[in-house]
């Protein structure tokens, strides 16, 4: 029995050798093409980006994994002829625009290439092997939750969207949706445009209309950042607090320290490009079932498990 066991072993030993040796054999290339850092989010999607690049080479040692970022819709339509140009077996793209790059996709698809989609979906969804995104209806619903389990006696609330587009709609749908059935009353709702200069103006322009505010929605954790400014220069007091989301790490900070301004965080994060490669490269390397869409939970972020969503690196 003794003999039986150490040749199993033994077996188990090869087999695992030899598995390594065909992955180390196997030489692919993945394509990573996502917009420049132009405000925090994409600042961060570019950080997780290079991170997880980095960590999956180590994991796969025959991977070569090439992370481009283009300043607009034009600059990336260009990067993704050239990366095909040179030869890519995968490509995690987040498009600038989904419009604008549905057709340059196309074409790498076409190519033979296995194609990833992250966040802002392409106007044909077929073209996509894999679709990761997160959940902008359940950001906006989860917010909404927990001012109504809050403020179960009621008050006055101010909403600041993000842009008139798709991705706005569906939070506000979830917000809506959450604080249904409660006694909140939503005074106004104006767009900060995901800008946190737009969306100080738009908080000032609140704090000289209305005289009693008691709380803060803001679709975007980069527009937070301008309301609090907002307050703190206006001298108010009534504000009790401000929710956010997308897991901004100084908003995440706050959430973990206590502070009572920004006691929750919603997630939206950047991170979901490193699961979409994560993903790809194990449907490339380890034949695992990756096609299909993968959505991420809006998490809400407390005190108790902020920790878990910090990444103090990071520069969103």
């Amino acid at each position: 029995m003794k003999k039986i066991v150490i040749g199993l072993a033994a077996l188990a030993l090869a087999s695992a050798a030899g598995f390594a040796q065909a992955q180390e054999q196997k030489q692919l290339t993945m394509a990573v093409s996502i917009p420049a850092a132009d405000h925090g989010w994409t600042g961060g999607v570019v950080y997780h980006a290079e991170r997880e690049a980095k960590l999956l080479e180590e994991r796969y040692p025959g991977l070569d994994i090439v992370v481009k970022t283009s300043p607009d819709g034009a600059a990336q339509a260009n990067a993704l002829e050239d990366l095909t140009a040179q030869g890519i077996d995968a490509l995690v793209t987040l498009p600038h625009n989904s419009d604008e790059l549905t057709d340059p996709i196309r074409q790498v698809k076409d190519s033979g290439v296995f194609v990833t989609v992250v966040d802002r979906a392409l106007s044909d969804p077929t073209i996509q092997d894999l679709y990761v995104a997160g959940d902008n209806f359940g950001l906006g619903k989860h917010a909404g939750e927990y001012m109504k389990e809050r403020m179960t006696e009621g008050g006055d609330i101010v909403i600041i969207r993000g842009l008139p587009i798709v991705i706005d709609e569906e939070r506000q749908k979830g917000f809506d949706e959450g604080i249904a059935g409660s006694k909140l009353n939503v005074l106004d709702r104006q767009f900060g445009n995901w800008s946190r200069d737009d969306a100080f103006k738009v908080m000032q322009d609140y704090l000289a209309k209305y005289p009693k505010i008691d709380a803060v929605w803001a679709q975007d954790d980069d527009m937070v950042v301008g309301i609090l400014e907002a307050i703190e220069q206006s001298g108010r007091s009534d504000i009790q607090f401000v929710v956010g989301g997308a897991g901004m790490k100084d908003m995440i900070k706050r959430v973990q320290d206590g502070d009572k301004m920004v006691p929750v965080d919603v997630l939206y994060p950047p991170a979901m490009i490193a699961t979409a490669m994560d993903l790809t490269a194990a449907g490339l390397f380890d034949q695992n079932p990756v096609r299909g869409n993968y959505v991420l939970d809006a998490t809400l972020v407390t005190q108790e498990n902020a920790a878990e969503f910090y990444y103090p690196d990071s520069p969103f």
